[in-house]
């Protein structure tokens, strides 16, 4: 009996420690089945893009620079009234000259004789009128002491009269060939200083061929010639700048006083004129300029055309922020040579994805490489 206890002990605790030994197998078992089972945690790779970071930015300016000449304000380009051969030139180029003075003289004899012909025939319409009118006077007479008849008389006042026409027209020709006289002297007719000389003594020129300029006193501008690209740029410039060659530390504002209406027929460029603003005393005629046009338009940045999103009406591109990814709508402006504007959207020191944008995502991680824009 007591053996049979014994074993009976025994049994227990075996059993005990053999349910124990299974429940610990079956918890490790069943930990195991459930780490086993539990969801993975998904390992994000970071994507490697290719970004540029934006650099200074740029203003859209019209940057284009125009050669000129400074020119008189109001220029008098002078010419012969009548045509004859030149026989004295008094003035050289840069001369200063006032109303009145004589610039240059063609021969006047021919003239001179047409002048001394037409005073001979004003003499002689003269002395018809004055034989017309005692002529006149006389038959007047007649007429009244009934000697002779009123037809009579009429004829010696028609003649009367014919002479005194005579008389008109002989003086008209004197005073017109006298006129011609002093059209032989060519002279200034305001103050200035003669420009150009096109003509020389010697030289046989023809009425209304232009000899010589005088640059008048007063106002300065410069002269440019613009194709016809850019006359509309040039009408909504913001700012014009002139600057001197031979005065480096000089620059004068200016203003476009006038736009020629016709383009030049042999260089088919449009002639501007720009006014000088404040001009100093050391600037002079002839001098060479440079026009320098500044549109005045807004500040823009130039991005590659890959690095534009076009999921709509509104272009994007990929900023990346701390290896993140983030969309950002911009305004595009003009596009050319593989760039396109952007007016605002963006700032100076912004990375941006250049590549591949349409197979990118809302907050991805990504690693990038790239150079500045």
């Amino acid at each position: 009996m007591v053996r049979i206890n014994f074993l009976t002990k025994i049994s227990k605790k075996k059993l005990y420690y053999g349910l124990l030994a299974v429940g610990l197998s079956v918890g490790i078992i069943g930990i195991t089945l459930a780490q086993h089972n539990r969801p993975q945690a998904v390992v994000e790779e970071s994507l490697t893009v290719r970004t540029a970071i934006v650099g200074d930015v740029n203003r859209d300016i019209t940057g284009y620079t125009y050669s000129g000449e400074v020119r008189g304000r109001y220029e008098s380009q002078l010419a012969f009234q009548v045509t004859g051969k030149i026989i004295k030139r008094n003035v050289q180029l840069g001369t200063a000259v006032n109303t009145g003075d004589i610039l240059m003289q063609i021969d006047s004899r021919d003239i001179q004789q047409t002048v001394n012909s037409s005073s001979a025939q004003v003499a002689s319409a003269e002395s018809q009128l004055k034989l017309a009118e005692s002529n006149l006077y006389r038959y007047r007479q007649l007429l009244e002491t009934g000697a002779i008849s009123r037809a009579q008389y009429d004829q010696y006042a028609s003649s009367y009269e014919v002479a005194v026409a005579g008389v008109r027209q002989a003086s008209a020709q004197y005073a017109q060939g006298s006129n011609q006289l002093d059209y032989s002297l060519l002279r200034a007719d305001k103050p200035g200083v003669v420009s150009s000389i096109v003509a020389e003594a010697g030289q046989v020129v023809t009425a209304g061929q232009i000899v010589i300029t005088v640059v008048q006193d007063g106002e300065r501008e410069v002269e440019i010639s613009v194709p016809e690209n850019r006359i509309e740029e040039l009408r909504k410039a913001g700012q014009i700048k002139v600057a001197f060659w031979a005065l480096p530390n000089v620059t004068v504002n200016g203003s476009i006083r006038e736009i020629a209406p016709m383009a030049d027929q042999t260089t088919r460029t449009f002639k501007v004129r720009i006014s000088l603003l404040n001009p100093p005393s050391e600037i002079k005629l002839g001098m060479t300029a440079a026009v320098t046009i500044d549109d005045n338009t807004q500040p823009t940045i130039n991005i590659p055309l890959t690095a534009v999103y076009q999921d709509g009406n509104t272009p994007k591109v990929w900023v990346v922020t701390e290896n993140v990814l983030a969309l950002q709508p911009i305004q595009a402006g003009n596009i050319g040579n593989g760039t396109i504007q952007v007016i605002s959207g963006l700032r100076q020191g912004d990375r941006i994805v250049i590549a591949g944008v349409h197979k990118l995502k809302e907050g991805q991680k990504v690693k990038f490489d790239g150079d500045s824009l």
